[in-house]
C-alpha cells in the first residue's frame, strides 16, 4: 500500500476508534430519565457520571501527552482504547452505583488520552499545515458516534424498552470495535516505522511547558472553556432540560440535541477545508466562539424555536474543533505536540468535571425539573458567562495573530501543498 493511500486508511481507523468512544461518552444523556425513574438517581448523580470522566485526566492527560511524545501515538492509542472498553463494560454492569462510577472513571482514564493520541497520529501522517481537513474528518466521524447516541431512543427503542442497562451494553460493544481499530492502526504504524514525536526524557518535556508562546495560552483558554461549557450541557443536561423546560418528549429532545452533532458531521470538514484553503484561522475561531454565549442567552431569555439555538451551537461546534486542533499544531514544535495537547486536555478535564458537578448542584439547589423549569436558569447563565470568557480569549488570539508576533494562522496552503494533500 502506497503512503498516500495508507494515510487515508489510518485516518479511517482513527475515526472509527474515536467514534465508538464518543458514542459511549454520550450514552448517559439519553438515559437520564430512565436512570432517574428506574434507579432514583438525582441530577447530581447523573452529573457525576459524566463529571467523573474528567477527574483522572486532570493529572493523566498531561502524563498521556508526555508518554505519546516519548513512546509514540499508536502504542498509546491501543492502551487507552483498552481502558475505555473495560470502563464501558463496568458502566453497563452498573450496580451498585459505585460500580457505574468506577466504570466511567476508568473510561475517563482512557478517553481523553486516546483523543490526544489520535490527534498526534493525524499530525504524524499529515503535515501540520495541511492537517485541518484531516482532523476535521476525524471529528466529523466522531460526531457520528455522538449523533447516534442522541437519537438512540428512536433507532434502538427496543433496547430502551428493556430498561437502562441494554443501551449501555450497546455502548460497551462499540468501544470494543474502537479497540480493534486502534490495534489495526498500531499494526500499520509499526509497519511504517512507528514514528515517535519526541523521544526525550519526560522531565525535559515537562520543563518545556513554560516556554509555550502566548498564542498557545489563548488557544488553550478557548479550548478549555469551550469544552467545559459544551459537553456538560449537550452530553449531560440538555435532553432533560428540553423535556422539562421546553415540553419535548424524550425522542424529540434527543433529536433536537442530536442535530448539533449531525450538523458537525458535515460542516466540520467544510470549515477545515476553508481553513486550509483560505487561512484566517484566528478569525474563524473568534466567529465560532461568539455563537456559544449567544446560544445560552437565547435558551435562557427567549421562547424562540429550539432549532435556532441548535443551529448556532452546531455551527460553533463545527468551526471550533475544525480549526483549533490543527492551529495548535502550528503554534508548537512537533516534538512538543503531545505535551501541548496533553496540557489542554488536563485543563479541559478539570473544567468538564467541575462544570458537570456545578451544573448538577445548581439544578438540585434550584429544584429544576418539569415542575419548575425556571430552576434551570442558573445553569444556563453559568454556561453563558464561561462561553463569553472563551470568546474574549479568542478575540485576543485574533488580535495577536494579526500582528508581528503571529504564527502563520492566517496562512493559506500553496497549490503544490494542496496537490499533495489529495
Amino acid at each position: 500500500m502506497r503512503t498516500g493511500e495508507s494515510k487515508w486508511v489510518v485516518l479511517a481507523l482513527l475515526s472509527l476508534a474515536i467514534a465508538g468512544n464518543y458514542y459511549a461518552f454520550d450514552s448517559v444523556a439519553p438515559l437520564a430519565g430512565l436512570l432517574h425513574t428506574q434507579r432514583g438517581f438525582s441530577q447530581s448523580q447523573i452529573g457525576l457520571l459524566n463529571g467523573v470522566i474528567g477527574l483522572p485526566n486532570i493529572a493523566l492527560s498531561l502524563v498521556g501527552g508526555l508518554v505519546i511524545d516519548r513512546f509514540g501515538a499508536a502504542r498509546a492509542a491501543v492502551g487507552t482504547a483498552a481502558f475505555c472498553c473495560v470502563g464501558a463494560v463496568l458502566t453497563a454492569i452498573g450496580e451498585p452505583f459505585g460500580v457505574m462510577v468506577l466504570g466511567r472513571f476508568l473510561f475517563g482514564i482512557g478517553e481523553e488520552t486516546l483523543l490526544i493520541a489520535l490527534l498526534a497520529g493525524v499530525a504524524q501522517w499529515f503535515a501540520a499545515e495541511r492537517a485541518a481537513l484531516a482532523m476535521s474528518l476525524l471529528f466529523s466521524l466522531a460526531r457520528v458516534g455522538s449523533y447516534m447516541a442522541d437519537i438512540s431512543p428512536s433507532w434502538a427503542s427496543g433496547l430502551y424498552e428493556g430498561g437502562w442497562r441494554p443501551p449501555l451494553w450497546l455502548a460497551a460493544g462499540l468501544t470494543g470495535i474502537s479497540f480493534a481499530a486502534a490495534l489495526a492502526y498500531w499494526r500499520l504504524d509499526r509497519r511504517r516505522g512507528g514514528v515517535v514525536l519526541g523521544g526525550r526524557s519526560m522531565w525535559a518535556q515537562m520543563l518545556d511547558i513554560g516556554g509555550f508562546d502566548r498564542s498557545y495560552w489563548y488557544i488553550l483558554t478557548l479550548n478549555v472553556l469551550f469544552a467545559s461549557v459544551f459537553f456538560p450541557f449537550r452530553s449531560t443536561f440538555a435532553i432533560a432540560f428540553f423535556q422539562d423546560a421546553k415540553g419535548l418528549s424524550l425522542p424529540q429532545a434527543g433529536l433536537v440535541n442530536s442535530w448539533v452533532f449531525f450538523t458537525a458531521i458535515f460542516a466540520t470538514p467544510v470549515f477545515g477545508r476553508i481553513a486550509d484553503r483560505f487561512g484566517h484561522r484566528a478569525m474563524l475561531l473568534t466567529l465560532g466562539a461568539a455563537l456559544m454565549p449567544l446560544t445560552f442567552a437565547t435558551l435562557a431569555a427567549t421562547d424562540w424555536s429550539l432549532w435556532i439555538s441548535t443551529m448556532m451551537m452546531g455551527i460553533s461546534f463545527s468551526v471550533v474543533p475544525a480549526v483549533i486542533w490543527p492551529a495548535t499544531a502550528m503554534l508548537v514544535a512537533p516534538r512538543r505536540l503531545g505535551t501541548a495537547y496533553g496540557l489542554i486536555n488536563v485543563l479541559q478535564s478539570a473544567g468538564m468535571a467541575v462544570c458537570n458537578l456545578a451544573a448538577g448542584w445548581l439544578n438540585d439547589a434550584s429544584h429544576a425539573g418539569a415542575h419548575n423549569p425556571g430552576g434551570y436558569l442558573p445553569m444556563l447563565w453559568l454556561f453563558g458567562v464561561l462561553a463569553t470568557l472563551g470568546f474574549v480569549a479568542t478575540a485576543l488570539l485574533w488580535a495577536r495573530e494579526r500582528g508581528p508576533a503571529g504564527h502563520g494562522l492566517n496562512a493559506v496552503i500553496g497549490e503544490r501543498e494542496e496537490e499533495l494533500l489529495f
